[in-house]
């Protein structure tokens, strides 16, 4: 009896330790990968079974979670002797790239290269993180006696899903969609992603766009993570049309200047030893096509700018692609194959990495003591120009850079002496000097490529056929005073002022000067509490103080139901806000109207709707949504387009529209509705596309045509129409504006422009211009050729002046707000914000 017992015992054990060993992907799903999508959930789990089952070898980091609550993680791996000091390597790596906060001398003798993959960023490019479960399988698995050779001199950093709620998106509805099996027809509706698609965040981002300006938690959380490691070696997996081979590095030009000859050439390397397994394979790839290297904010541009051989791989696939589809070639793409040429290059670029090591820690510690030592670019200094005015647009360029760890000084006494640099406004060199309060950032510090490219005046194209926008530089994107100096700017440095918490004390009334989004989240909350706010059309002084107009106004008279208790509110809301208050003593002002004039008006809380759903612009709505919702903190509806005609409009005021099909404003009674809308008191705030949608509609705006086209031949056009077959894809650059800085002139006495001056810089991604309104207010205008920075097609260069771009027109007892650009791209373009602000708070009272 007792020899049983312990057989039993010993059997129980053994079951045990079989479960509790380590397993491949598919002993632990229950599936080959490649089969079917894994949900985020799953793949969580089995990079916890790993990093439990080799905790020697695996450490796993939760380094935040995602707007929906799922975790964002990352798995280190190496050999026992380096995970084991996992935290000293990341240190001394930090004093290889002098960041390190401890000073010390890093050891440059063993260093490991550290690799850094990110896999679906991309929501439903879902094949890389059915890939990074291989991976680490691979690098886990103790019998693989090759990938323990590579990890002796490397570590690996894996992030399984950059977009975890865009994953699940796409892989909750493909899983709802397909039967028992797959089918292969592109025709078929598991081929067919509904609306808005997982390529996206929850707010609809595209977090491949996202990693320099870290508007999307994702990202900040990623960034400050990636800040503290500073891989010498990123990967950013994707997919692309499922008709392309793979895509590997080298990439396409155009290549910013600032990437050094080493970091071009080891991009040969990695593309040589990819190629290597991809031949012997009989797998097609391309190289040195389409995906360039030059909008910073790619996973690929901002790791090679932050000192890493940044790359993106491209693999045939995505949200048409399912588990199998049949492509142009009757080719059947699989999802096995899909994930397997991923998990190919990704043990292919470990492997290379781990064979040049030493090389790419030494290239590593050159990049980023030639950054300190000489800095990168023509121009030494980058200096802001303080003005109250613009300090919440400079405390917003200080959070950037805080995020990128960019180094900039505070200016306390002056510049010594006047010299000469870049003005951004004029475009010319100009003589400045530095007073208290400006900004300077030097280009010689650690980040300095980093410096170069997010503030030169022009990006340098060396080919314009390229994948992004062409022009970004911050101090249009902030809307600052700014110079750049060829010169390292001598000067006293101050502590950066930090907002001082205020009590403000019972008081006639309260003005709140109209500065930025700041102003504009304080005056949301102050209407969501019911008190009644006023602002003034002109500029006034009172009490010894001059106000700008537009700043808000807040007495006792109206806000009775508060009581005695309305500071205590008021200090509340600007605290958090971190907004200036002053009180006032009177109703007379000093100059201009006094409080109960005319002039001075009440701001109505608007009801807003925004239309959303099939057809719209995911990104641009997206845009609209997470600034409601993150940074003005203030209600919106958002409504699909298909429910337009059952919604009571009489609900709303304020009506938003971005870039879309409409199909209501294609039937005379759809727009009818809409425009009688309007004229009963409401207001549409039209953005971008939405404007060419109702250019079309004959409610007097009218879209500008370009030069007339018509040649005769005399004409040294009149051949314009031939053409080279070879020349194809660069004929169509000459009517391509892929985002380019045009400067606008405001009329800054309408309420849509307060809190501006006379100008504005505008991101152009598209070549529509409008005639000057008939009827209504011109309130942003170019007038000129005023294209400030970036490309714009040879054709399209006399069209773009000479017309709207920002209007308001009276309609019955309502108004349309026109915004012909996007003045919330992508979040990170700060000085448009409060234009919309302007649109939703100020214009219509």
């Amino acid at each position: 009896m007792r020899k049983k017992g312990i057989l039993f015992v010993i059997c129980l054990f053994n079951v045990f330790f079989i479960n509790a060993q380590l397993k491949s992907p598919e002993a632990f799903l229950g599936y080959k990968i490649g089969t079917r999508y894994t949900p985020h959930w799953k793949i969580v789990s089995y990079f916890e079974h790993v990093a439990a089952q080799s905790s020697t070898n695996v450490k796993l980091e939760n380094y935040g979670e995602t707007n929906e609550g799922r975790p964002l993680l990352l798995a280190f791996i190496s050999s026992k002797e380096n995970t084991a000091v996992l935290d000293e390597i990341r240190m001394n790596n930090m004093r290889l790239a002098n960041t390190a906060k401890d000073k010390r001398m890093p050891d440059e003798q063993y260093a490991p290269a550290i690799v850094w993959l990110s896999y679906n960023v991309h929501g439903n490019e879902a094949s890389s993180s059915e890939a990074a479960m291989m991976t680490l399988w691979a690098l886990a698995d103790p019998a693989n006696t090759k990938t323990k050779e590579w990890l002796k001199n490397t570590v690996v950093i894996i992030d399984p899903c950059v977009n975890p709620d865009g994953r699940d998106r796409y892989v909750n509805w493909y899983n709802g969609m397909v039967g028992t099996k797959s089918n292969a027809l592109p025709e078929t509706r598991e081929h067919n992603e509904p609306w808005p698609g997982g390529r996206i965040n929850h707010y609809y981002f595209d977090l491949n766009r996202d990693w320099a300006w870290q508007t999307q938690i994702e990202s900040r959380q990623r960034i400050k993570v990636y800040q503290e490691w500073l891989p010498q070696v990123h990967v950013d997996f994707h997919e692309q049309g499922i008709n392309s081979p793979y895509y590997f590095a080298p990439a396409a030009q155009p290549y910013h200047e600032v990437i050094t000859k080493w970091q071009r050439e080891f991009q040969e390397t990695v593309g040589k030893n990819n190629a290597k397994y991809f031949d012997a394979n009989g797998w097609l790839y391309f190289t040195k096509e389409y995906f360039d290297l030059l909008y910073p904010s790619y996973g690929d541009t901002y790791p090679t700018y932050n000192g890493a051989i940044g790359m993106t791989y491209e693999q045939a696939g995505h949200s048409t692609s399912g588990t199998a589809v049949i492509n142009n070639e009757d080719d059947t793409l699989t999802l096995l194959d899909r994930a397997t040429h991923h998990f190919a290059t990704s043990l292919s670029t470990i492997e290379t990495a781990s064979q040049n090591a030493s090389r790419l820690v030494k290239e590593f510690r050159k990049y980023f003591n030639d950054a300190v030592s000489t800095g990168v670019g023509e121009y030494k200094s980058y200096l802001i120009k303080y003005s109250e005015t613009a300090k919440q647009r400079i405390d917003a360029l200080k959070g950037l850079l805080n995020k990128n760890d960019i180094r900039y000084e505070v200016v306390s006494g002056s510049t010594r002496g006047m010299m000469t640099g870049y003005h951004y406004f004029s475009g010319k060199e100009e003589l400045f000097g530095g007073n208290n309060n400006d900004i300077i950032i030097p280009a010689q510090q650690p980040h300095s490529s980093m410096v170069k490219v997010l503030f030169e005046p022009k990006t340098q194209l060396v080919d314009s056929a390229t994948y992004d926008i062409t022009a970004w530089s911050l101090p249009y994107v902030f809307g600052l005073d700014a110079y750049a100096s060829k010169n390292r700017l001598e000067y006293g440095q101050a502590d950066d002022r930090k907002f001082v918490f205020s009590s403000l004390p019972d008081a006639y009334g309260y003005v709140l000067p109209w500065q930025g989004v700041r102003s504009a989240t304080a005056l949301s909350s102050l209407l969501q509490q019911g008190v009644r706010v006023r602002f003034s059309e002109t500029a006034f002084e009172s009490g010894g103080k001059k106000f700008e107009k537009g700043s808000l106004i807040l007495l006792k008279h109206g806000n009775e139901k508060f009581g005695n208790k309305l500071h205590e509110v008021l200090t509340k809301v600007v605290n958090e806000n971190k907004v200036e208050a002053n009180t006032v003593s009177t109703g007379m002002v000093d100059k201009g109207f006094d409080f109960g004039s005319e002039k001075v008006k009440v701001i109505k809380a608007p009801k807003v709707a925004v239309l959303a759903g099939e057809g719209v612009n995911p990104n641009n709505l997206g845009e609209i949504w997470y600034f409601f919702d993150h940074e003005i903190k203030y209600p919106v509806s958002l409504i699909n387009v298909a429910d337009y005609e059952n919604v009571k409009w009489d609900d709303y005021n304020v009506l938003v529209m971005t870039s879309g099909r409409y199909p209501f404003l294609d039937e005379k009674s759809g727009a009818d509705k809409l425009r009688d809308w309007i004229s009963n008191g409401g207001r549409l705030i039209a953005i971008e596309g939405a404007v060419g949608s109702l250019s079309k509609l004959n409610w007097g705006l009218h879209e500008k045509k370009g030069a007339d086209s018509a040649a005769k031949p005399e004409d040294k056009n009149f051949y314009s129409s031939l053409h080279r077959y070879e020349d194809r894809e660069r004929e169509g650059l000459k009517s391509f504006v892929p985002g380019t800085i045009f400067k606008v002139e405001l009329d800054n006495t309408h309420p849509l422009a307060f809190g501006y001056p006379d100008y504005y810089y505008t991101m152009k991604q598209d070549s529509r211009m409008y005639e000057f309104l008939k009827s209504g207010w011109n309130v942003g205008v170019i007038k000129k050729e005023n294209q400030v920075a970036g490309f714009v097609g040879s054709s399209l260069k006399s069209k773009l002046k000479d017309g709207m771009i920002f209007g308001a027109q009276p309609l019955g007892g309502g108004q349309i707000i026109y915004l012909a650009d996007n003045i919330l791209f992508r979040n990170f373009w700060e000085n448009g914000k409060l234009l919309f602000c302007n649109a939703l708070f100020m214009t219509g009272n």
